[in-house]
């Protein structure tokens, strides 16, 4: 099989595996995932939900967070780590958002990475979560699985969602990315896959190598 016939095979073997492919952070608002990925950076999705409920229940619109005080934003997410860098960027994302985009969040990659501490990853979230449309989130457990895998040849997040936009059904994408999360986290582990009971093995680079 080439690449495009086995990425489709783990898309169905992944869709039987893992039938509810759905993002962990908790939200209500397109912001709010938006903002909620912001915090997430270095953070557990865990975290982020003990946190979110309480900035969110505070400030309960874009408009709100735009006239927040910074400090205070930053107090209510400190546990999420680099909170004096993610408060400052919701604060300025919230107030741009507002100001320039009638506070309406953006349904295009291109618009949303415009935002202070906006990346790609999160852009692409957005975009396939909240608005429906053909997304890859390249995360961590997506760049290194996709690598194990021999679906792509790069950690670098841009480079690993070009070439996975380039196998993948764009109707499939951003599913098979939270399945990925899904799979990192049950299964295809950092630093200790248990290829044994990965159902991938058979069409993954990396099992066949290491499994006898």
């Amino acid at each position: 099989m080439d690449k495009k016939e086995r990425i489709a095979k783990a898309v169905e073997l992944l869709k039987k595996e893992y039938p509810d492919a759905i993002c962990s952070l908790e939200y209500e608002k397109p912001h709010e995932l938006l903002f909620a990925t912001r915090l997430a950076a270095q953070c557990t999705d865990a975290r982020v939900n003990m946190v979110t409920p309480v900035l969110y229940s505070k400030y309960p619109t874009l408009e709100a967070l735009a006239e927040a005080d910074e400090q205070d934003i930053s107090d209510i997410i400190r546990s999420c780590g680099f909170y004096k860098t993610k408060a400052h960027d919701i604060s300025l994302a919230s107030k741009m958002l507002v100001e320039e985009y009638g506070g309406i969040v953006p349904d295009t990659i291109e618009e949303l990475i415009k935002l202070p501490g906006i990346g790609r990853k999160t852009a692409n979230l957005v975009v396939g979560d909240v608005y429906g449309k053909p997304a890859v989130v390249c995360d961590t457990h997506c760049i290194r699985i996709t690598n194990l895998l021999g679906f792509t040849t790069t950690k670098d997040p841009a480079k690993c969602e070009i070439e996975l936009r380039e196998l993948l059904d764009p109707a499939e994408s951003n599913n098979f990315c939270h399945r990925m999360v899904l799979h990192g986290r049950a299964v295809c582990v950092a630093r200790r896959p248990d290829c044994k009971s990965c159902v991938l093995r058979e069409i993954c680079d990396y099992a066949q190598k290491s499994v006898e």
